[in-house]
C-alpha cells in the first residue's frame, strides 16, 4: 500500500459500532474540523503521539479472523487519509465487513470511501447553513450535506446521526434537521446526546434537556421508519 493508514487508537471489540456484528474500531488520525463537543480531540492533529503501525493492525486482524465480523474505520475523519480505500480493501480481503464513520468533510473523498464500505455511520452536524457554529469551518455544512447525497447514491447500508449539545442545538433545529433528512429520503436516523465529560471546547456549558424533548423524540419516531435516541 503506497500510504499506510495512520491509526491513533483501537477498540478491539464492540457490539455498538456496526449494527448486528461484532466489530473492532480503528480511530484514524486527523480531522479538518474543530467540532466544539468532540470527545476525541487528540485525533484532530494530522499526526498523533500514540499511532499504531498499520502492519501491527493487520497482525491484530489476522489473529481475530473467525472471531470478529467487521472492522469500522472511524476518526478523526478517516476519509482525509489517502490510504483509506486501500486499507478498507485489505480488511475486506481478510474476510471482514467494512464499516465507516464519517462526516464527509471532502465530498469527493467520501464518495470513494462510501462505495468501498458495507455500512456507513454518517454524522450530520447541523443544518447546512448553521454547521459552522459547531465545526468552526466555513463551508463545512455544504460539504456535509453534499456528502450525504453521495452516501445515498452509493448503495451502502447506513445510519445518519446527529450529536446534540443543547447549548448548540435546540428542539426546533433538531426537528428541522430531521425534516430535511427525510426530504432527502433518509430512513435511518439516530440522535446521540453529547458526551460532556471530555470535549474539545471545555467552556461549553452543561445544559439540561428542554421540557419539549420527549415530544420531539415522538415526532421524529413518527417521521422516520427507523429512529433511535442514544443517551450515552
Amino acid at each position: 500500500m503506497s500510504r499506510a493508514l495512520r491509526v491513533g487508537g483501537l477498540v478491539p471489540l464492540t457490539t455498538l459500532d456496526y449494527p448486528g456484528l461484532l466489530a473492532c474500531v480503528l480511530f484514524c488520525q486527523g480531522c479538518a474540523w474543530q467540532c466544539r463537543y468532540c470527545h476525541n480531540p487528540d485525533l484532530m492533529a494530522a499526526r498523533g503521539e500514540q499511532e499504531i503501525a498499520w502492519a501491527q493492525i493487520l497482525d491484530f486482524l489476522r489473529r481475530r479472523q473467525g472471531l470478529l465480523q467487521a472492522v469500522v474505520f472511524s476518526g478523526g475523519e478517516a476519509t482525509l487519509q489517502g490510504g483509506l480505500v486501500a486499507a478498507m480493501e485489505q480488511v475486506r480481503e481478510l474476510g471482514f465487513k467494512v464499516g465507516l464513520h464519517s462526516a464527509g468533510i471532502k465530498p469527493w473523498a467520501f464518495a470513494r470511501a462510501a462505495k468501498a464500505a458495507d455500512w456507513v455511520g454518517f454524522d450530520i452536524k447541523a443544518l447546512a447553513e448553521e454547521a459552522e457554529l459547531i465545526t468552526g469551518v466555513r463551508g463545512s455544512g455544504q460539504a456535509n450535506w453534499r456528502s450525504l447525497e453521495h452516501l445515498l447514491a452509493s448503495g451502502a447500508a447506513y445510519e445518519c446521526r446527529t450529536t446534540v449539545h443543547w447549548h448548540l442545538l435546540d428542539v426546533e433545529r433538531v426537528w428541522r434537521i430531521g425534516e430535511r433528512l427525510r426530504a432527502f429520503g433518509v430512513e435511518h436516523f439516530a440522535v446521540q446526546l453529547v458526551r460532556s465529560a471530555r470535549m474539545h471546547d471545555p467552556t461549553l456549558p452543561r445544559v439540561a434537556a428542554p421540557v419539549e424533548v420527549e415530544d420531539l423524540w415522538q415526532r421524529l419516531g413518527e417521521l422516520f421508519p427507523h429512529f433511535v435516541v442514544r443517551k450515552d
